[in-house]
């Protein structure tokens, strides 16, 4: 994938890897993309946000969106820790605006809230919310279905039925509103 073919948008080799981007995904003008970066079918990442994986690897399944401004990276291994801290991402999973997402991994469904911090090794488990604002610390585990909020993050509740069919549609909704956004950016930039 080269950056002509995403009008707007920055993707940039590091270290001798370069973004693997599936056709299908949107990309908003704005975003900047560097070194070993993995998206998936019909994912989406909106305006202006940051991937930057020059030190490590970041993986984004299908589905998923990162939205406007979010800022995505990894960290390199180091003595006594031979993995470092890649940042992984599953299938359907809702990262909100002005996010800041390192070195951890969020599994399929899980949900970053607006202007939340995940840090590395920490697990956003499967239909789980970090709440908009909370900051999961280095190393903490999620539990499946839980609402984590607060500065550091702890857990709060389980998700209801209710709550998991919003984020369920959050992940429909921002799949089509990419749509139009792609059909919207060729348009302006054909003229």
């Amino acid at each position: 994938m080269t950056a002509h073919t995403r009008p707007g948008v920055t993707i940039i080799p590091i270290h001798g890897k370069s973004p693997n981007i599936d056709e299908s995904a949107f990309i908003a003008p704005g975003c900047t993309i560097i070194g070993d970066v993995t998206i998936g079918a019909g994912s989406s990442i909106w305006y202006n946000c940051v991937l930057r994986a020059d030190v490590s690897r970041i993986v984004i399944g299908e589905r998923t969106n990162v939205q406007d401004g979010s800022v995505l990276h990894c960290d390199p291994e180091r003595p006594g820790d031979p993995d470092g801290s890649p940042l992984l991402i599953g299938d359907d999973v809702l990262i909100g605006h002005m996010a800041m997402v390192h070195g951890c991994i969020i599994e399929d469904r899980g949900f970053v809230g607006l202007g939340a911090i995940a840090m590395n090794k920490a697990r956003i488990a499967s239909d789980s919310m970090l709440a908009a604002g909370a900051m999961l610390t280095e190393g903490k585990q999620m539990e499946p279905r839980s609402l984590w909020a607060g500065r550091p993050a702890r857990p709060m509740k389980e998700l209801s039925d209710a709550a998991i069919a919003g984020m369920r549609m959050g992940v429909a909704h921002y799949a089509e509103n990419a749509k139009a956004h792609a059909e919207a950016v060729r348009a302006a930039t054909d003229t």
